[in-house]
């Protein structure tokens, strides 16, 4: 008899991992999964659409604590639980049932909680991955099983290191499914002392100090370029977002304010340390600012680009 498992799933992790586990012969009884939120950007695979490929059951609990979640979870009589990418803690109750597997976005310990791929790549991390562990009331913590790592280059944004680790979580799982189904997966300690826990990210957290160092800037820039809501600075009140940019070397604008400047006709950004990112894509909303509109801009403001002014 196939082995039968509930998933918890969302997100391209979410529909990776749950085609790896229909190709490995798991019997998928019931996945849980979350309503589309209409004020997120949905650039990402759909579970409940692979779900009905497959007819799949599913259902939509906004409490994973729910009594009617966990009666679900319990009639699904399942040998193994799964989370994929799915956004909620599961409650003591409900990792009771069987045992539980979560795949996380990072190589843990390091960057355990939320959006760690983003943390990744703002804190300047040259490698990642994507680890299967076992799930435990402390999110992140429990034994891990397995791990892929993926590196992280220089100009790699969030998006694109996203990417990687989909790909990385699709072969974790398909590299240890037998021996975990068999019940003699490898498990080794998930030592929290090594890494450290970080929270989610909201827009707010995208806002450029441009009195930072141009590298801080540009991974703040790389951590959320879109299709995450971007890195953003203000110029006279006017919201600007950064869609694309890259680190230029050498110390060329030594002796500039920090903050947006158009030099030779392009658009860049000065850093507190002298250097710059050229900009080669900076929005208003979803409208391009040029380099002469910006130009404009700059110099319709009483102290020009004073950093009072443009740095919010």
């Amino acid at each position: 008899m196939a082995p039968r498992a509930v998933v918890f799933a969302y997100h391209d992790v979410g529909v990776r991992c749950l085609r790896v586990l229909l190709a490995g012969g798991v019997d998928v009884a019931l996945v849980v999964t979350h309503d589309d939120d209409p004020a997120e950007n949905i650039w990402y695979g759909s579970v409940r659409a692979l779900c009905r490929e497959h007819g799949i059951a599913t259902a939509v609990h906004s409490d994973p604590a729910e009594p009617a979640l966990l009666a679900a979870v319990r009639a699904a009589r399942p040998d193994f639980l799964f989370s994929f990418y799915y956004r909620h803690m599961l409650p003591a109750a409900v990792l009771a049932v069987a045992p539980a597997y979560n795949m996380h976005g990072s190589l843990l310990p390091k960057f355990r909680g939320r959006a760690p791929v983003n943390w990744a790549v703002l804190h300047g991390a040259d490698r990642t991955g994507a680890t299967l562990h076992e799930m435990t009331a402390r999110p992140d913590a429990g034994a891990i099983v397995a791990q892929t790592a993926v590196p992280i280059l220089p100009d790699d944004t969030a998006f694109e290191v996203f990417a990687k680790v989909t790909v990385a979580a699709e072969q974790t799982l398909w590299g240890v499914l037998p021996a975990l189904l068999a019940g003699d997966a490898p498990r080794r300690d998930n030592d929290l002392r090594q890494g450290s826990y970080f929270g989610g990210r909201t827009p707010a957290d995208g806002r450029i100090d441009w009195r930072a160092d141009a590298q801080t800037v540009y991974n703040l820039h790389r951590a959320v370029a879109p299709p995450y809501p971007g890195a953003h600075t203000e110029v006279d009140g006017v919201s600007l977002t950064l869609a694309r940019a890259r680190l230029v070397p050498g110390c060329l604008a030594c002796g500039m304010a920090p903050g947006l400047a158009v030099l030779d006709g392009r658009i860049v950004g000065v850093c507190g340390d002298g250097r710059m990112l050229a900009i080669s894509s900076l929005l208003h909303g979803a409208t391009e600012v040029s380099p002469q509109q910006l130009q404009t801009m700059l110099a319709g403001s009483a102290a020009q680009i004073d950093i009072t002014r443009v740095h919010p």
